[in-house]
């Protein structure tokens, strides 16, 4: 049987490491609704994801003003993580250079109003290919369903999340990678549904972000997708100055240790 496992996040906003109100992102009036702010770097954080062997992590940049703090981290483990955030098809072969396992890509597979290109995730593909890119499709909940976001998830594009979109798009890419935007960074639960939609699909690796509050959640994603998709935890996590998830819990549900 397949088993949800925890994949480690670490996400950048003006050069430090943050837990951020996913909806709260904006280019425009106040600044984004934060639940934390490191005093470690990247770097020491891939460090110990490293230490740990947590695998499959990514490093998301949100916002300009991140890339050096990404490239430290990738530094200190190269192949043993991906990064997005501005990516695109100028940019990711450096990305991959700089030691990223996989590029991640979103916006930039859109125009300026939100209508999807594909023949850029196909010039994409060709150029590093598809089992170096892990396609984002962080959404936003509407009435029937979940439409992608894109641009810090502030604009909805034309891509409903359904499991034709992801047999459309599998084809170039390695992996999939689901914030669900609407519950990010709050800590009061999960979007179970969503995950049950992405785990009837299964065809490709897929990690969810979104609202873990406590272990609980992390065992109804496993329940509610048949262990076909995989989690990450952030505002929650004690590492992130949360107070419903220790990370050794994470180190023992990987290890298979479930309660």
């Amino acid at each position: 049987m397949a088993m949800t496992k925890f994949r480690p996040c670490i996400d950048l906003h003006d050069g430090k490491v943050k837990q951020i109100v996913g909806g709260s992102l904006n280019d425009c009036g106040p600044g984004p609704e934060e639940n934390f702010v490191s005093g470690q770097d990247a770097d020491w954080f891939a460090q110990k994801f490293r230490k740990d062997a947590l695998s499959g992590g990514h490093v998301i940049m949100l916002g300009s003003g991140n890339e050096e703090a990404a490239r430290r981290a990738l530094a200190e483990w190269p192949g043993g993580l991906q990064v997005g955030g501005g990516i695109t098809l100028a940019n990711a072969a450096a990305w991959l250079e700089a030691g990223a396992s996989h590029v991640i890509v979103t916006s930039w597979l859109f125009d300026d109003e939100g209508r999807f290109l594909p023949e850029r995730l196909r010039a994409l593909s060709r150029e590093i290919g598809a089992e170096r890119i892990v396609v984002d499709l962080s959404s936003r909940r509407r009435a029937g369903g979940w439409t992608v976001a894109m641009n810090r998830w502030q604009i909805l594009t034309d891509l409903e999340i359904t499991t034709q979109l992801l047999d459309r798009l599998a084809g170039d890419c390695a992996e999939f990678l689901v914030h669900a935007a609407d519950v990010e960074g709050k800590c009061e639960g999960i979007d179970a549904e969503l995950v049950e939609l992405l785990g009837s699909w299964g065809g490709r690796p897929m990690t969810y972000a979104g609202g873990v509050a406590n272990m609980k959640d992390l065992q109804l994603v496993e329940e509610s997708s048949g262990g076909r998709v995989d989690v990450t935890v952030g505002s929650a996590l004690d590492l992130f100055g949360g107070g419903g998830v220790a990370y050794d819990q994470l180190l023992s549900w990987n290890a298979g240790e479930r309660e």
